[in-house]
């Protein structure tokens, strides 16, 4: 019987009392789904939709028919809580650390490099990981527990573990590797050589193809959200009662029992980011 909450780009953060979808199967029982096409349900399906650090990577017009569709598949006085990284907060820390730096705060120095970083990378990255992941690989970062509690779970993988970019819970990574696995099919196929013609084509010009088909493969952020321009979309789209939460906090009933937006020792799993859920009208 399928959950009567959905939730959406869901990554490897799944819980089997929702209904799990994202642009690939990552799990079993991970429903594989073009949300950039739509939402693959009839209307008035679900009382609850979620979707976390999902609707940056969508362009500002995908953003608005996206957060329309979720409110089409919400029954009426149902709830959807979107949760996306906090601009207001990264800007805000940002300056703060600009100031200490100026004031030549040594211990500042990296936390002001870390929130350039924070604040541009997944903005202008031409690869996977970009300098995020160049800082969080290396060995000897100065700043650790800043980072750490800035980022979260995420980031404190790879610290601890030093484990490859493939294996961030990114969902939209898959969107590419899936991309990736399907051009060297065809490669492979007799006959087919699409990528060396393409190159051949291009010349010196391929570089900037590369560039192109990364950008749009879906790991970069399109836009950006603080809780004035997320409650405008979401009124906009025709949702009620918008109001900013936290990570433990809901409407949701026993939110906190799934694990989505915070791990189970209780600790937050993005800490950057910003809580809002809203209501379809009875």
């Amino acid at each position: 019987m399928m959950s009567s909450y959905l939730n959406l780009g869901c990554g490897s953060r799944y819980h089997p009392a929702w209904t799990n979808v994202d642009f690939v199967a990552t799990g079993p029982g991970v429903i594989s789904c073009n949300l950039r096409k739509g939402i693959s349900f009839a209307d008035e399906t679900f009382e609850v939709v979620y979707h976390s650090h999902l609707i940056e990577h969508f362009t500002r017009d995908e953003a608005k028919d996206f957060i329309c569709e979720c409110k089409r598949v919400l029954k009426p006085g149902g709830i959807i809580r979107v949760v996306v990284p906090d601009l207001e907060a990264i800007v805000r820390t940002y300056l703060m650390t600009l100031e200490s730096a100026r004031r030549g705060i040594s211990e500042s120095e990296a936390d002001y490099s870390w929130m350039i970083i924070e604040l541009l990378d997944q903005l202008v990255r031409n690869k996977s990981g970009g300098l995020m992941l160049s800082y969080w690989q290396d060995k000897n970062i100065p700043n650790i527990d800043f980072v750490l509690q800035r980022c979260g779970a995420e980031a404190k993988k790879i610290i601890n573990n030093n484990q490859n970019y493939s294996h961030i819970n990114s969902p939209v990574r898959q969107i590419a590797l899936e991309k990736l696995k399907a051009l060297i099919r065809a490669i492979r196929q007799p006959g087919i050589m699409k990528h060396k013609l393409i190159k051949l084509l291009l010349g010196k010009e391929y570089s900037l193809y590369e560039i192109a088909r990364f950008r749009n493969a879906g790991e970069v952020h399109q836009w950006m959200y603080d809780d004035y321009s997320l409650r405008h979309l979401l009124e906009e789209q025709g949702f009620n009662l918008v109001v900013r939460t936290t990570a433990n906090e809901s409407y949701v009933k026993e939110w906190t029992s799934f694990n989505l937006d915070t791990e189970p020792d209780g600790s937050i799993y993005k800490p950057d980011s910003l809580y809002m859920e809203a209501f379809v009208e009875k």
